[in-house]
């Protein structure tokens, strides 16, 4: 199950293999809580060329006879990513291979993928598993009405996902595993925004989906909210949160948009956590 161009770990009974999707464009002007001088100076003290440059990452979950995908990237939409599936195939790993996919949530950067240009499912095999308040925001008529024109297109395009996998989808409940994979409810960047956590004798992983769109800046500074966020001040609550077990449980962790590797620990610094990236 190792490939030399990809990052995996062993964990417990699952090798979990981080899968980029190329990159999106976020201008540091969308957080708030601290100057963007200062934004720009952290991701260059990381080594970030580009520092409104945001990593796309999917997880590809095998173990127990199990082919599990954790999002599924742009798709292309708005030529933005749409790596993911080519890095399936350099895996050869094809579309109906995959059993399960695990929704982080709905924006267009982790379902986007979900569908073909047809708009047919792209994972015709898969049941698709997303927590149920995760649908009915994006199904609510009245809060599409309150966004702009340009996050309405982002409800169209949920809901027609969720309709073309009607007949696979599932929803997650806490404290229920899929397949071994246990979902966490971590809501605030959007109302069914949910993580999954894989536990292993030796060590635990946690996929934390958005908790951090710039980590080496949200997590020197915790409390730096960005735009995206449906409700912010949850979304830095739940933040600070699981930011702090992961830090004293030693918890290794993936997100959406980590940059390579793909994992990484979080150590304790006087204000916020290091961010370090693991490759073992």
């Amino acid at each position: 199950m190792t490939h030399p161009s990809f990052v995996s770990c062993q964990i417990g009974d699952f090798v979990v293999t981080a899968l980029s999707d190329g990159y999106m464009t976020a201008s540091l002007d969308l957080l708030s809580g601290i100057d963007s001088a200062d934004a720009s100076a952290l991701q260059h003290a990381a080594g970030i060329a580009d520092p409104g440059s945001l990593h796309i990452q999917c997880y590809l979950i095998r173990g127990r006879g199990r082919t599990m995908l954790v999002d599924a990237g742009t798709g292309g939409l708005s030529d933005i990513g749409g790596l993911m599936r080519e890095n399936l195939r350099a895996l050869d790993i094809r579309p109906e291979d995959i059993d399960t996919v695990l929704l982080t949530h709905g924006h267009p950067d982790h379902l986007g993928g979900l569908l073909d240009a047809g708009g047919r499912p792209v994972f015709a095999n898969a049941t698709l598993w997303v927590h149920p308040l995760e649908v009915e925001y994006w199904q609510d008529d009245g809060m599409m009405a309150r966004v702009i024109e340009r996050r309405q297109r982002n409800f169209v395009l949920a809901r027609r996902t969720f309709a073309a996998y009607a007949s696979q989808l599932n929803f997650l409940e806490e404290n229920k595993a899929v397949a071994g994979v246990s979902p966490l409810w971590l809501p605030g960047h959007t109302p069914g925004h949910t993580g999954f956590r894989i536990e292993g004798e030796d060590k635990s992983l946690i996929i934390w989906g958005d908790i951090v769109h710039f980590p080496h800046i949200q997590s020197v500074k915790p409390g730096v909210s960005i735009e995206f966020d449906c409700h912010p001040r949850q979304a830095e609550e739940t933040r600070k949160k699981i930011m702090a077990q992961a830090s004293q449980q030693k918890w290794r962790i993936a997100g959406m948009h980590l940059g390579k590797p793909g994992f990484a620990h979080l150590t304790p610094l006087a204000e916020g956590y290091q961010l370090v990236y693991v490759e073992d």
